[in-house]
């Protein structure tokens, strides 16, 4: 080999030994969330910082790539993408994840936090460590963090409800779910399933005299147009959780795992945060847009849960397993004690 070729191969194996891992492609985490793109909006907020703390840390190692707004599709198709891995990272809410692991239903148990301390506590707990292993193992799906989809509170247009006795005769609209239908006729009041888009129409048409969502939801689609009365029962403290692909957290080194769930803690308290804001000044923002707000006290609440509670854990008993819905009330229990 003459020296002029020698020396050639030698650069050139230089040049890949040096360069080829500074100019290794960076590791992509696909984001996808289902609110707006803009900084008034929890997920999206949430979102940005997650993208910030993870690029930073990782030194570009890992970059992340966010599509709000429903971008890849909704929630089903997320669901699957998470699945098979062309998502990396998604924040679903919890009526699509029942349906891909039906025990995640479990959170929806009526009347079970007292307030969001409680709800939190048990969310951040062992029995969410141990239902979201189980749903890794039969999912591929990683449950990475609960955070905050608003707390649910019935509305109507007809007069101000304070007893379950109050919602005999009523007609509300639930999202289909036979929990919510449950719920709403162990109250006394008949349920009717209707899709989003339509509840609007619906309302302001008298096909259902009520309906039940979290502030949030009743300021977006601006349903105090057509309701006068909510009623802040907080029958069901909504979840989202952030879910990502399990293979792929599984390829990231030790260091990038870390830095992935210190960015989905952040995320997660900034999400909760801005969500629990509205959740907590519901009767002022209620109040301000002309509703009429009827704050229950600890006894009347109880009269609801009493209503409403034993039916629908005992559905939920036949439904998932015994050991889910007995674990989750512990853990309330425990919660409440301040354990």
């Amino acid at each position: 080999m003459s020296r002029r070729c020698l020396v050639l191969c030698t650069v050139a194996l230089l040049v890949v030994g040096v360069f080829g891992t500074t100019f290794a492609a960076p590791m992509t985490i696909r984001y996808t969330h289902f609110q707006p793109g803009s900084l008034d909006q929890p997920k999206h907020a949430a979102a940005l910082a997650f993208k910030q703390y993870v690029e930073a840390n990782t030194k570009g190692e890992i970059q992340v790539q966010l599509f709000p707004a429903s971008q890849l599709g909704d929630a089903d198709t997320v669901l699957e993408g998470l699945r098979m891995g062309s998502i990396q990272l998604g924040v679903v809410h919890d009526g699509p994840i029942s349906s891909v692991y039906a025990p995640m239903m479990v959170y929806n148990l009526p009347y079970l936090f007292s307030d969001q301390t409680e709800a939190w506590a048990v969310f951040d707990g062992p029995f969410t460590q141990e239902i979201g292993e189980a749903m890794r193992k039969a999912t591929g799906i990683r449950v990475m963090a609960l955070a905050d989809n608003g707390i649910r509170h019935f509305t109507n247009s007809k007069r101000e409800i304070r007893t379950p006795q109050d919602m005999k005769g009523m007609k509300i609209r639930v999202q289909p779910s036979p929990l919510y239908e449950m719920l709403v006729r162990s109250l006394g009041a008949s349920p009717s399933a209707i899709a989003w888009t339509e509840l609007p129409t619906a309302l302001q048409q008298g096909v259902v005299d009520g309906q039940e969502n979290g502030v949030t939801n009743i300021l977006a689609a601006s349903l105090y147009q057509y309701q006068k009365y909510v009623t802040l029962d907080g029958h069901v403290y909504s979840y989202h959780a952030y879910l990502m692909n399990d293979a792929f957290f599984s390829k990231l080194t030790r260091q990038q795992q870390d830095v992935v769930r210190k960015g989905i803690e952040i995320a997660k308290w900034i999400h909760r945060g801005m969500t629990a804001m509205q959740d907590m000044n519901a009767s002022t923002i209620l109040g301000q847009v002309g509703m009429k707000v009827s704050s229950l006290s600890p006894a009347e609440l109880e009269a609801f849960r009493k209503a409403a509670l034993t039916p629908a854990a005992d559905w939920m008993k036949k439904e998932i397993g015994e050991k889910w819905v007995t674990g989750l009330l512990k853990a309330v229990d425990e919660a409440r004690a301040g354990k």
